[in-house]
This record gives C-alpha cells, structure tokens and sequence, in this order.
C-alpha cells in the first residue's frame, strides 16, 4: 500500500477472483464460465458497423438492452437496469439501499462480493450461519430489519430455495428489501421474476456470463419494481453514466434474444452435471445437491487442497476454499464440455488410486 492511501480503504479485505491463467493451457474448470461460445447472433450482431461507432459514448440508457431483457421476462423497461456486470449492479444496491440504520444480511458461506461490498461502504452486516447441510433458511432472516441478500442457487454450495420460501420472507415484512441473486438459476432453480409485480420489497439480479457466455462481455441486470430501479439509477448516474460499453450493449440484447442457444446450452449442462455428479459419487464423494453449472464435492480420501492442488499440477483448475473451516475439504467444480469432465474425473480416479 501507498502512503496516501485512507485508512478505511487500508482495512479493505477485497474479493479474491478464481484464477485467470493467460496461456490457456488448462482445463479450466475454477470459474463458472460457460464452455460454449456466444450464441451465433452475438457474433453476427457485434458488426464491422457496431465497432465503427466506438468513437461514440454508448447510450446510457441502455434502451436496446433494457428492451430485451424486458421482452424476455414480460415485464416493462422500466423494470430493468442493465449494468457492467452483476457486480456493478450489487455494488448499486448496496450504496442506494443500506446506510445508516439500515445494514445488510448475507448468509456466512456464500459469495464473497457481498462481504467485499460490505466493508467497502462501511454497512453493518449479519452474516447468518448456513444450517447443517449447508442449506439457506429464511427463518433466520426473519428478525433482520436490514437488506437481506440471498444468492440462489447459493455459491458455493449450488443449493437452492424453492420461490414459495422466497415468497414467504418477502411477505413477513413488506418493509424489508429482499435481494435475490440469480447468477446461477437458468441451470435449475426457480426464478423469482415472477413475484416481481406482487412485491415493492423484491430485487431480482442476474448476469449474462454463466447461462449466456458473455461472461467476457460483462453484462449484468437487475429486475424489479420501477421506483426501485429508479433508485439504482439514481446511484448509477452519480457514478458512470456509460456503465455498458456499445458492443457489450448490442451482444447483451443478441444473446437474450436467441432463445433456442440458451435453451441448448443450459440443457447439456443439467445432462453433464448429472454425469459428472454420479461419477464422482460412484468414487465416494460427498456432492452436494446443485441447481447451478457447478458442483461443490469433497473427498474422505483426500483434504481438498491436495486435490486442488493436485489437480493443478495436472493442468486441471477447479476452486478451492481455505475459509470458513467447515468447507476447507469441499472443491467447487464448474461443469464444462463433456471432454472437460470426462479429464476430470480420469484425473481424479487416478490421483485417488494413487493415494
């Protein structure tokens, strides 16, 4: 750290990213990005004409991508916020939602950004315990006055919470803004779209780099009642008016549009999660129950950073954890291609063999 830097920002733990090695000579399975290209009509959309006009600031309005977001899930633009990604949009709705008096509530074991988010706006935060199985209750969010923020499908256990539990928390105080992030639900869960025009108190967010391979484009959006997309924006324009960049803007809405791509590519998912569950089964992992293009296993025969580990001098990347001790042997999985997963699993039963 420099010598000028403030001491809040010196107290930041900040959000550690999987890794990105640059030579690709991995199968890199530590990210949860898709392993299929964008769907044809994003090439064809990002034109020699689009690229022309990068002279030109990007519409800050995001009109195009907003519109079909918004066809998509039936709702009216002004229901929807585009932004650089679903980060951005959390970001957004920390800063506008919690404050003095008003904290946030995150479960202990789930994605990290939240806990980075929090202490870089200086909130108040709950951080409530996962059960047993590592499943979210929304009985322990009942008391919480604050901002709740609930990732479903959970990072990184993949387990999900059925719409009707979500529904219940929004009705026990229609006070209380309920986050839902969604990076992972096109892979299996319930949507909580919706319950949009039933509750003020519901946020919906989702990303466009898991279900829609734009993980490199960056394209994230939020869904809910006008006045609180009126309120993101409100931060937004105090921040970076030009958020999405032109071609990420056009692939965005392309990519949304093509419905046939994504049915496709999040249908050989849930049929690869399923092999790969049961192969890894069949070697005695402990898998938990996933609703997202991921799994989180562990082994008795091996701690999971030696697999990790191993695994990596292999040239083979999935997640590891070190903290909260109770996950310290768990891996998370991204589900790639079938060949992808079918090295894994080689690699796994022959380390294992090994051992």
């Amino acid at each position: 750290m420099s010598r000028f830097i403030s001491a809040e920002a010196g107290k930041l733990a900040p959000y550690t990213p999987g890794e990105q090695p640059r030579d690709l000579r991995y199968n890199k399975l530590n990210t949860n990005e898709s392993p299929f290209p964008p769907s044809p009509k994003v090439l064809e959309a990002i034109s020699h004409g689009e690229t022309e006009k990068l002279n030109l600031y990007s519409d800050p309005t995001c009109a195009v991508l907003d519109s079909a977001i918004a066809g998509r899930y039936g709702l009216k633009t002004e229901n929807v916020i585009s932004a650089n990604g679903s980060d951005e949009i959390l970001a957004f709705a920390f800063r506008a939602f919690c404050g003095t008096g008003c904290g946030v509530a995150y479960p202990d074991i789930t994605y990290g950004f939240y806990k980075a988010q929090a202490a870089l706006f200086g909130l108040e935060a709950a951080v409530i315990p996962l059960r047993e199985d590592f499943s979210i209750s929304v009985d322990d969010y009942m008391d919480f006055p604050g901002m709740a923020v609930i990732a479903n499908p959970n990072a990184p256990t993949g387990i999900a919470l059925p719409r009707s539990e979500i529904r219940r928390l929004l009705e026990a105080n229609r006070n209380r803004l309920v986050i839902v992030d969604e990076a992972y639900v096109d892979f299996g869960a319930e949507s909580c779209v919706t319950l949009i025009p039933e509750f003020d108190n519901l946020m919906v967010v989702q990303t466009m780099s898991k279900s829609r391979s734009l993980a490199g484009g960056r394209v994230g959006f939020a869904m809910g009642h006008a006045d609180l997309i009126a309120d993101l924006n409100r931060v937004k324009y105090s921040f970076n008016p030009y958020n999405v960049n032109r071609l990420s803007m056009v692939a965005g809405a392309a990519a949304m549009e093509d419905e046939a791509y994504f049915q496709s590519c999040t249908a050989a998912i849930r049929k690869t999660r399923a092999w790969t569950v049961e192969k890894l089964e069949g070697m005695g992992f402990t898998v938990l129950p996933s609703s997202a293009n991921f799994v989180f296993a562990k082994s008795d025969r091996m701690p999971g950073g030696e697999l990790y580990r191993r695994l990596k001098a292999l040239g083979i990347l999935v997640r590891h954890f070190d903290a909260p001790e109770r996950i310290a042997d768990y891996c998370r999985i991204t589900i790639g291609s079938g060949g992808q997963m079918a090295e894994l699993v080689t690699a796994i039963g022959n380390l294992l063999n090994e051992s």
